[in-house]
């Protein structure tokens, strides 16, 4: 999950993987795979970052636990 602001500072956590793309003209507005829209006061290029983070996390911790099972 990633955390987002919505433009009335109100936060919303967002499953990274279900994103299915972004806009920014001028406001960013996240599309979710089941349609659901989010207008969000993050940049496009924040947003892709976040999801590289939450990536990095997710691999990071299968790693670990890969680790610690064998």
């Amino acid at each position: 999950m990633i955390v987002l602001t919505r433009l009335n500072n109100t936060r919303v956590a967002v499953n990274a993987d279900l994103i299915e793309r972004i806009q920014q003209n001028p406001d960013t507005v996240v599309i979710m795979a089941n349609g659901a829209k989010y207008v969000v006061r993050e940049t496009m290029e924040d947003i892709v970052s976040l999801c590289a983070g939450y990536r990095a996390r997710v691999i990071s911790l299968a790693r670990l636990h890969d680790r610690a099972t064998h």
